[in-house]
């Protein structure tokens, strides 16, 4: 186990960051889902984890707010975490290429369109 985590830096950025930033919110989000699916049921606990219901509406009550309070505030962070690190890696996929490359496609790409321009007339 203690090899496993001395390779976790190993792993791309958005696993890295869910094994060490995000699992700390994680964790308590999927325990308050966990007892309230326990207490109320997994359909009731779901609808009121994403807002369909409301907490006021649901038995018990204490419970169902904190797990409100969740949905609407760590599951909004997790995803936009999880979205930027996605979002960076395609930017940076894409600021990685060779400056003569891209010159050379956007040659290729001209020339080509020229030729169809003619090719029409």
């Amino acid at each position: 186990m203690a090899a496993w985590w001395e390779r976790r830096h190993a792993l791309g950025r958005l696993p890295y960051w869910l094994l060490t930033r995000a699992i700390w919110l994680l964790t308590p989000c999927a325990g308050l889902f966990i007892l309230n699916g326990a207490l109320m049921g997994w359909t009731a606990a779901y609808e009121v984890l994403l807002g369909i219901t409301s907490p006021a509406a649901a038995d018990p009550q204490w419970a169902a707010w904190l797990l409100s309070v969740a949905g609407w505030a760590a599951m909004p962070a997790l995803i936009g975490g999880a979205a930027g690190y996605v979002i960076s890696a395609q930017i940076q996929s894409h600021q990685n290429r060779d400056i003569d490359e891209v010159v050379a496609q956007l040659i290729n790409r001209s020339r080509s369109s020229s030729d169809e321009e003619e090719d029409g007339m």
